[in-house]
């Protein structure tokens, strides 16, 4: 327990303002070594289509289709899941779920998080000589050990979880509406499920918590000047870092921020889209100004658009998922459809990736781990199995492809968490399952299992809606190597040393200030 100790309070050093001195001062020798810096940026619900670079009637996110411009846009690249807490485990280890532990969201009252035997990307350049920070959504576990400050990041400020786990003072655009906290004595209780009013939002920096409830009006605002701070403080110590942002956009409520004269339906989301636009541009500013050449940042989304918020909801671009919608429910985030996993990505890196390129190399979020290992000279972890690729190449322009098979685990709609019941490989997508998740319109689509699976080939068919026939040429063809490419991870996984995440739940871990006042407010610091 002398460890833990001393790590609690190198911790709490950093509440009165010492990390960055005490971080700077602790290491010498080759810390000087130029290695190059990284920064991880994961907006959450956002959709493929949300980018102008990527769809033309969109048109609020300026400064990302300038990184666009400057760097390389992937155009099919993936979520390694389709809701939050699996995707960034799988972000952070480069592991499925199935083998990470984590295959379903972790709730205010969780006791556990990501297993504390999966190692994250953090802990591997921590232990290579990096500084690194953690800004915004967590979501992988709050109490103990499962916080980031425990998990490889020096530093952390954000919520532990989704913003929309909590109540606030200032409860922005909902769909349903959400009530603002209770004040005094009065009643915390809401009957509406889909609002949290029992506990305020958490907002923490470090091991403390520095504002309960939240001012998400404020809240874009703060992560940026957190961020660039970071980048600042890093880049004047002259050692590499390691930044995670994971940003509350596009994830509901959408904060009350100025509106544009636009029509109503599109007004509260575009105006998030252009302040998570704004966001990221004063993070590329900040890099551009202090270590430009040697900062690869890299910009990419969770999962897809959060369907049944309706016009709160994202834009899928092209990925329709007309089969799903004709059954009735959702084909965005949760499913494995193109609309819950295709995401906008962005490789920056001036002088080492080239601009204005558009690679259609087949990537996925679970390649960040291996990627970032790679380029940093660091070490995979021993002892375990790696579901991402270095995409090193692809990022320099020497090989055009990436995987040739990818697994989209249930997210939430049906089927088992976790499960891999969704083949990509190459042009062709395989389900074995399908339906679960609900429509704006309120309606869910029946969970119907498919063996043999339906299969769509993608490059013909980028909107879903017709399936190979089962009897053609091209469907007998594509059928064994979708059956012999699913058997084979299964095998793999069975052989691998997987962990299980503690899903178990206790009030007691509920993070809070002061539990004597109603929804835990404190004073903000």
């Amino acid at each position: 327990m002398a460890w833990l100790f001393l790590k609690v309070l190198l911790v709490g050093v950093s509440f009165l303002g010492c990390l960055y001195p005490l971080v700077d001062f602790c290491f010498s020798g080759d810390t000087k070594r130029q290695r190059p810096n990284f920064i991880i940026i994961l907006a959450d619900d956002v959709g493929w289509g949300d980018l102008g670079a990527n769809w033309a009637e969109t048109k609020d996110t300026d400064n990302l289709d300038k990184m666009a411009a400057e760097g390389m846009r992937f155009v099919d690249f993936h979520a390694a899941a389709s809701t939050c807490s699996p995707s960034r485990a799988s972000l952070l280890t480069g592991r499925l779920g199935l083998r990470n532990g984590v295959t379903h969201n972790f709730a205010v009252t969780s006791v556990g998080g990501l297993p504390l035997n999966e190692t994250t990307l953090a802990e591997v350049l921590q232990q290579a000589g990096y500084v690194t920070g953690m800004i915004g959504k967590w979501h992988l576990g709050h109490h103990g050990s499962y916080h980031p400050n425990f998990r490889g990041f020096d530093y952390y400020f954000g919520i532990p979880y989704s913003h929309d786990m909590g109540c606030t003072d200032t409860p922005g655009y909902n769909h349903p509406p959400c009530p603002a906290c209770p004040r005094g004595n009065r009643p915390s209780r809401n009957l509406e499920r889909d609002c949290y009013s029992d506990v305020a939002l958490p907002l923490y920096e470090n091991l403390n918590i520095v504002e309960q409830p939240v001012n998400l009006s404020s809240l874009a605002q703060k992560y940026a000047e957190k961020a660039t701070q970071f980048i600042q403080h890093a880049s004047t110590s002259g050692r590499p870092f390691l930044l995670y942002v994971g940003l509350a956009h596009m994830h509901v409520p959408l904060a009350r921020t100025q509106l544009s004269a636009e029509p109503w339906g599109r007004r509260p989301y575009a105006a998030g889209l252009r302040e998570m636009d704004s966001l990221v541009g004063q993070i590329k500013d900040k890099v551009d100004r202090t270590a430009k050449n040697n900062t690869f940042l890299w910009f990419t989304g969770d999962n897809g658009p959060w369907a049944q918020k309706c016009e709160l909801a994202g834009s899928v671009g092209p990925f329709t998922g007309s089969w799903q919608t004709h059954q009735g429910g959702s084909p965005a985030k949760q499913t494995t459809w193109e609309g819950g996993h295709r995401v906008p990505a962005l490789a920056y890196w001036p002088g080492r990736v080239s601009s204005n390129v558009t690679s259609t190399a087949l990537l996925s979020v679970l390649d960040i781990f291996p990627t970032v290992v790679a380029l940093a000279g660091a070490q995979l972890p021993r002892g375990r199995h790696f579901d991402g690729l270095d995409a090193s190449e692809v990022l320099f322009g020497r090989v055009q492809s990436g995987h040739r098979v990818l697994f989209h685990p249930n997210s939430g709609a049906a089927g088992e968490d976790g499960a891999l019941q969704t083949v990509r490989l190459e042009r062709y997508k395989a389900f074995y399952i399908t339906g679960g998740a609900k429509a704006c319109d309120g309606s869910v689509g029946p969970e119907l299992h498919h063996e043999p699976p339906l299969i769509f080939n993608l490059e013909d068919d980028v909107a879903e809606a017709l399936p190979l026939e089962r009897g053609s040429t091209e469907y007998r063809r594509a059928l064994p190597k979708v059956r012999e490419a699913l058997a084979g991870v299964l095998r793999d996984i069975a052989d691998d040393n997987t962990s299980r995440a503690d899903y178990a739940q206790d009030p007691s871990v509920t993070p809070c200030c002061n539990p004597r006042r109603a929804a835990c407010r404190c004073q903000t610091v």
